[in-house]
């Protein structure tokens, strides 16, 4: 995750003056001399909400894990594709955008305000759970009021968000949306972006519920009840109406960086190989024209076979997709589309396989054209059909020796086999989540699909989460040191609750 710059705030010290002789005039005469009149006493909340939106790309272009998704392949510095140690701090966002909405929550008056910063927020805090587990989270963003908060289980973190979502759909009123709305601020009527953001509230609970079907995958469980109350309530289900971040001259594409001054991510050939398996044309976007890139080789092999194709590799999204100004999806129709036909063939909402199927045509159809693309004919009757589509049951992502990363005398081999109708919806999301790696990333560790197996190379044993910061330890040494012993032991290969 992008560190987010801490705001430091100083308070000017006073220096006590003697004055002396008859023209001089007392020190309380000057009044208050520790306010400046120019000052600002109250948060300007349109700055926070732009400032907190602009970070939601970098939320959806995370670069660490869209290589865990293995969307991307490092092409020099490899060492993330061969699971090093994921020692990463959570603190910069806690000071920046999560306590910038909880600065809203607790200052405003304006119900509207408040209700879009607890959805702002709760996003956050779930991209921020999905990567380390148990988190500070009840006790969180105090400030001085507690600089040791205790790390809350992942299950009542996620109960949590999931009741801050509810009350922010459900605490809207009449009255006007926030400024600084880069969102749905081009939404000129303030209904509509009133009813714009409730319908984001439920997508997020949506796809949230979703991801704890390992937990309670039955119709009429915690989390089939959650999804069916946000299912009811209005949702994102076209394009029109997506989470989209548009940079502008104040800031620019994430993947136009990436890039800018550095040349360090190939398209991976895991993701290749599913596209080209499934005659998927988004293979046309996802990247650049070249060879897709193996996946998790070491830096000297990864440089030889970036020399073997003359430096032609594909490189992630299409150049036209990746200028300064291209826009961010964050969450998109396809998506809760996808989550909604889950639902439906689980039982967990009406519609049956028949509704089911009719939400997973309607999800790709949605993704293609996002993208600005049509789906190819034959594609949902073929091994992409919902009814009885194989998917891609042979080897993904190996190269050929001696680039063979996985290899078949150690049962080491990839697929994206689609042997049942929820394995099928599953391939589709994380396809229709790229290049959002944290989507990516962790619906594959819900489902298994693609199966995913650990590079040869390996230095470390595959991620399954984050481990808590050195930052962590040394400021916050004993709720840290609990929460690690909670989960087992702070490891990356120890899997997050609902992982389990």
């Amino acid at each position: 995750m992008k560190n987010i710059s801490i705001k430091k705030i100083t308070t000017a010290g006073l220096i006590a003056l003697t004055l002396v002789g008859p023209g001089c005039a007392k020190i309380s005469e000057f009044g208050t001399t520790n306010n400046n009149p120019n000052g600002i006493n109250q948060p300007v909340t349109s700055a926070l909400f732009t400032q907190v939106m602009v970070q939601l790309d970098d939320f959806a272009a995370n670069v660490r894990r869209g290589v865990y998704a293995q969307y991307l392949s490092e092409n020099q510095y490899t060492e993330t594709s061969l699971y090093a140690l994921p020692l990463l701090e959570m603190g910069g966002t806690y000071s920046g955008a999560l306590q910038d909405m909880q600065t809203i929550i607790n200052t405003s008056t304006n119900a509207n305000q408040i209700a879009v910063a607890k959805i702002l927020k709760s996003y956050i805090f779930w991209t921020v759970t999905d990567a380390w587990g148990d988190i500070p989270y009840s006790e969180a963003l105090q400030g001085a009021g507690n600089l040791t908060p205790k790390f809350d289980k992942q299950e009542d973190v996620y109960f949590g968000l999931l009741k801050d979502l509810k009350d922010a759909v459900n605490g809207f009123d009449a009255g006007q949306t926030p400024g600084g709305d880069i969102v749905y601020g081009g939404l000129t009527n303030n209904d509509d972006r009133i009813l714009a953001w409730r319908k984001l509230g439920n997508s997020i609970r949506m796809l949230m519920a979703m991801r704890l079907t390992n937990k309670y995958p039955a119709a009429g469980g915690k989390a089939a009840i959650e999804f069916a109350d946000a299912a009811a309530g209005p949702h994102i289900t076209t394009n029109a109406e997506n989470a989209v971040i548009n940079p502008s001259a104040t800031f620019q594409n994430p993947w136009y960086l990436v890039y800018q001054t550095r040349d360090d991510y190939a398209s991976s050939k895991t993701m290749g190989d599913v596209l080209s398996g499934l005659g998927d044309s988004r293979s046309t976007v996802f990247g650049t024209p070249g060879p897709t890139f193996p996946y998790g080789l070491t830096r000297d092999l990864a440089i030889a076979y970036g020399n073997s194709v003359g430096n032609n590799q594909s490189r992630v999204l299409a150049t036209s997709f990746r200028q300064p100004t291209s826009p961010v999806v964050v969450i998109p129709a396809s998506l809760v589309l996808l989550v909604r036909a889950e639902a439906k063939e689980r039982g967990w909402i009406a519609g049956g396989t028949a509704g089911a199927e009719a939400d997973y045509n309607a999800a790709i159809t949605a993704s293609y054209a996002q993208w600005g693309l049509t789906v190819p004919a034959g594609y949902l009757t073929g091994a992409a059909s919902y009814a009885s589509g194989a998917g891609v049951p042979g080897s993904i992502g190996a190269g050929t020796a001696p680039y063979d990363n996985y290899r078949a005398a150690d049962n080491n081999i990839q697929d994206a086999a689609t042997g049942d109708k929820l394995k099928r919806i599953a391939l589709q999301y994380w396809i229709a989540a790229f290049p959002n790696g944290n989507e990516g990333w962790s619906n594959q560790r819900r489902t298994g699909v693609p199966n995913f197996k650990e590079t040869r190379f390996k230095t470390g044993p595959f991620v399954t989460r984050y481990v808590y910061g050195n930052n962590d330890y040394g400021l916050n040494n004993a709720n840290t040191a609990a929460a690690a012993a909670a989960i087992g032991g702070d490891k990356q290969d120890t899997k997050v609750w609902w992982d389990n």
